[in-house]
């Protein structure tokens, strides 16, 4: 790919992102179901790009943008640091413990019920499936395309050949549902009052129905904090995001080489931008840093990433295992709406639903859907949920990665029962966790006050 490659790939996108706007702003029926210029904009560039009418010259590296536009998102959380009030710890580690609980129940929960109920019920009806296919389903949901690839690769090398096409399935149908089943879960939320940040659509603004802000409502971008004669504000906060993201990067590449060991980058980037924060406090930087330019950084890369993430689904796989694909991907979507409904209000105490439909989003695919619909529900991160996010990754990241890497040969070769014990473990640690640490909330009322209040 070429540096113009990338520059007609943004421009393209661009194009759609304003058409999107357009829509938004004019109907009603996207309106009614808040959906984001962006979301519209990747579906128009899905319907219209390689994987149906191809008529959109888009270079081949699109799939990977996402996945790069996460790392600037975290490096702006970091960059915008914390704030640490003495008085309240109690209550900081409660919603940060019982939330990173919940994200290590969301991953077990798939990791062991949906390959036991693949051994137990799949493989009796089915015996030709063999024990690894439930994986896959976990793969494609809570890993999304990319780790349904390396996955599928993994079982192919024992033995399962089909095994990436059923995950590149298992990781498009997720996606789909994480779209539509969190669209469909907000207008229940907002109906219900679970949301704490916006309302029913018959009480929200002119401006958050159409997204368009008019002039006596405007508030500004944040301050500058230096001057344009000398370096201009935007690309000075920029600059300071796009070091935390390649050090991050660098770091990544730095581990992996030396010890093996798969990080994610966003987390690497996020932990090097938390140490600048830290740093810059100390020196004095911290004052010239305006946290809203850069919230509307990372704002403007999540408007671009989730684009990407949808204009880059693969939508042409070929689907071999009808029947069984057809009950696993059933029980897979009855696991997530469980986490979702049960667990999520049950082990999140305030702003529970604005965390737990993040969750949710994540487990069905990429972080963009994720990040998509806690847009919605939450634009402004007021429930802290991807500081929060952050801050679980290095716990939740080692059990995910045995999943992968240890998991295909597991399943395949006879230590089944083995690889869902374990994880069938790790999901009572953590409800065992949660009512030891009196962090299990599942009689309060699901209209109960946002973390803040």
């Amino acid at each position: 790919m070429t540096v113009t490659d990338f520059l007609l790939d943004f421009s393209i996108a661009s194009v759609f992102i304003l058409i999107g706007q357009l829509i938004r702003a004019k109907v009603p029926l996207v309106q009614k179901f808040f959906i984001p210029a962006s979301m519209i904009a990747g579906f128009l560039a899905l319907l219209l790009g390689s994987q149906a009418l191809n008529v959109l010259p888009f270079s081949d590296s699109i799939s990977s943008y996402a996945s790069s536009l996460i790392i600037l998102i975290f490096a702006g959380v970091g960059i915008n640091g914390f704030t640490f009030n003495k008085k309240a710890f109690k209550a900081e580690i409660t919603r940060i413990g019982s939330y990173f609980s919940y994200k290590v129940l969301a991953q077990a929960i798939q990791f062991s019920l949906v390959p036991l109920f693949s051994i137990v019920v799949i493989s009796q009806l089915f015996p030709e499936i063999n024990y690894g296919f439930g994986l896959l389903l976990a793969a494609g949901f809570s890993g999304g395309h990319g780790t349904a690839a390396a996955v599928g690769d993994s079982f192919s090398r024992v033995g399962f050949m089909d095994a990436t096409d059923i995950g590149m399935t298992c990781a498009t149908v997720g996606i789909l549902a994480g779209i539509f089943g969190g669209l469909f879960f907000i207008k229940l939320g907002t109906k219900f009052g679970w949301t704490k940040y916006i309302k029913g659509f018959q009480y929200i603004s002119g401006d958050l129905k159409t997204g368009l802000i008019p002039k006596e409502n405007r508030s500004s971008m944040g301050d500058e904090t230096t001057s344009s004669m000398v370096l201009d504000s935007l690309a000075f906060h920029l600059a300071i995001m796009l070091v935390a993201s390649g050090a991050g990067v660098g770091l990544y590449r730095l581990i992996l080489n030396v010890t093996g060991l798969d990080l994610p980058s966003y987390l690497l980037a996020f932990l090097v931008a938390i140490a600048m924060f830290l740093f810059f406090k100390k020196v004095g930087v911290g004052d010239y840093i305006e946290e809203n330019v850069v919230s509307r950084i990372s704002g403007t890369a999540t408007d671009y990433l989730v684009f990407f993430g949808i204009a880059s689904i693969k939508i042409d796989v070929v689907v071999k295992y009808a029947a069984p694909l057809a009950l696993l991907l059933l029980f897979g979507t009855f696991i997530v709406v469980l986490t979702l409904m049960f667990f999520g209000p049950a082990m999140n105490k305030g702003s529970w639903f604005e965390r737990s439909l993040f969750v949710f989003g994540y487990s069905t695919g990429v972080f963009a859907i994720g990040f998509v619909l806690l847009r919605i529900v939450d634009p402004e991160n007021k429930s802290k949920t991807l500081n929060d996010t952050a801050f679980a990754a290095p716990f939740t990241t080692p059990a995910e990665l045995f999943a992968w890497s240890m998991g295909p040969k597991m399943l395949i070769t006879g230590q089944h029962w083995q690889f869902v014990g374990l994880y069938l473990a790790i999901l009572l640690a953590c409800i065992l966790l949660n009512l030891v640490c009196k962090w299990w909330w599942l009689k309060l009322p699901l209209d109960r006050p946002a973390a803040e209040e």
